[in-house]
């Protein structure tokens, strides 16, 4: 009889334990579908989000948020929005509020699991690039994920009935240029300083309305060929650097098998969209990958290529 009792004991407990599990399976954040609320009601019930919803509804963007569809939504938290000097609304309009807030949306449901590093995003419907190109979120990864280099997800995963919403702890800026791009990204921190050491203050050049477009060689690319840039002087350096920019805004879509592109210093190189990645033929007959594509920004977009390109 001990031992019976026992036993009854031990599967209540663990029945007990398993309908404990499965509720809070049912509550979690992180699954699909899980949450009844709009993303604009979440915030509207959030105190940590007054002024997003403020800023929303200011902007006449709550009810899209508020409507069928399916988005992500970077949301900065009142803090986030102190730090970045957004505490009175009365001096902003509604024209000047909306390209700010869609620069955190994306026209679709990510998850944080599916956020990887090197991941681009377009924002949804913020075309306030070159041509009215939409501006672009990328990822970078460490313990935790960040947007643009600058926003770090502080909770992830808040469902909503139409789409998910990542908390941020800072406002992503949309005043950002290709240098901005390359700054941002610790991926990039060789040709940052390749850009500053060069001859002709190639940071400023890049810093103004162009448009460019960038073909970004990797701190690997660098390194593969440390030998060689090492020997070169500031003018050489500048030459190498703008072989890799060209006048005007090609996003990949622009770019066509065997085309011959001419660089800002008037040499030229070939695209190869014959393979399964799309690649760069330079003068020298070296082929580079192009491993990202269509990171926007305002004054041009930025394509990550796998090495650097030479011209002899």
């Amino acid at each position: 009889m001990k031992t019976s009792k026992i036993n009854i004991k031990i599967w209540s407990f663990l029945l007990a334990l398993v309908f404990t599990v499965v509720a809070c399976d049912d509550d979690d954040p992180s699954t699909p579908g899980s949450e009844s609320q709009t993303i604009t009601e979440i915030a509207a019930s959030n105190d940590d989000f007054t002024i997003l919803t403020s800023a929303l509804i200011k902007a006449d963007l709550d009810g899209v948020l508020d409507g069928s569809g399916s988005f992500t939504v970077f949301a900065p938290t009142d803090d986030a929005f102190e730090q970045a000097g957004i505490t009175n609304l009365d001096n902003l309009s509604a024209e000047d509020l909306r390209p700010i807030l869609l620069n955190h949306v994306v026209a679709s449901t990510i998850l944080s699991t599916d956020l990887q590093a090197g991941d681009n995003y377009v924002s949804s419907e913020n075309a306030t690039g070159p041509n009215e190109t939409k501006l672009s979120l990328y990822i970078n990864n460490g313990d935790q994920v960040v947007v643009n280099n600058n926003a770090t997800v502080t909770s992830p995963n808040l469902m909503a009935s139409n789409g998910v919403i990542h908390v941020i702890d800072n406002v992503i800026s949309a005043d950002v240029d290709v240098v901005d791009i390359a700054m941002q990204n610790s991926n990039f921190s060789e040709l940052v300083g390749a850009l500053q050491a060069a001859e002709g203050n190639l940071v400023a050049t890049l810093q103004t309305d162009g448009p460019f477009t960038v073909f970004a060689p990797t701190n690997d690319a660098f390194e593969a060929i440390a030998g060689v840039t090492a020997q070169l002087s500031a003018a050489e350096l500048a030459n190498v650097l703008t072989y890799h920019v060209v006048e005007g805004n090609f996003q990949s879509s622009q770019l066509s098998d065997d085309m011959s592109v001419e660089a800002l210093n008037e040499n030229t190189f070939t695209i190869d969209l014959s393979g399964a990645n799309p690649q760069i033929l330079d003068a020298s007959g070296a082929v580079a990958t192009i491993v990202v594509t269509d990171v926007q920004g305002k004054n041009g977009v930025v394509h990550v290529i796998n090495k650097v390109l030479l011209q002899e």
